[in-house]
């Protein structure tokens, strides 16, 4: 974690340098897009359906977690074994990002300061 304060304290010692009307730039987009760490942790306890992936972006991730969520459900009734092995797959997968389910979204966050910062200086 104390990479990642590192790397915030980097980046609003940048963020200090712009100009007035850049930093209230920045600030502007800083609020409309940073995500919030709950938020994702509350939908990350619907992790096997992948919400949590949607909330930041990563469609593609969220798409494969409710494709095989949906299959192992299919497969319940007609292939009970391949279908509870498959959802307690993506169960396993997806747990431990519950338990890191801040620094994933403080390091999301990060990312995006620094693609808005970039933005900001044009």
């Amino acid at each position: 974690m104390q990479e990642l304060s590192d790397r915030e304290e980097h980046l609003r010692e940048q963020i200090r340098q712009l100009s007035d009307e850049q930093r209230k730039h920045y600030y502007r987009l800083e609020r409309q897009q940073l995500k919030d760490p709950d938020t994702y942790a509350v939908l990350n306890y619907f992790f096997i359906a992948g919400l949590h992936h949607f909330y930041l972006g990563r469609t593609n991730r969220g798409l494969i977690n409710i494709a095989l969520m949906v299959v192992g459900l299919l497969l319940l009734p007609l292939f009970a074994p391949l279908g509870v092995i498959l959802l307690i797959t993506v169960f396993i997968v997806e747990l431990p990002q519950l338990f890191k389910s801040q620094r994933i979204v403080y390091a999301h966050n990060l990312d995006l300061m620094d693609d808005i910062l970039e933005t900001v200086r044009g």
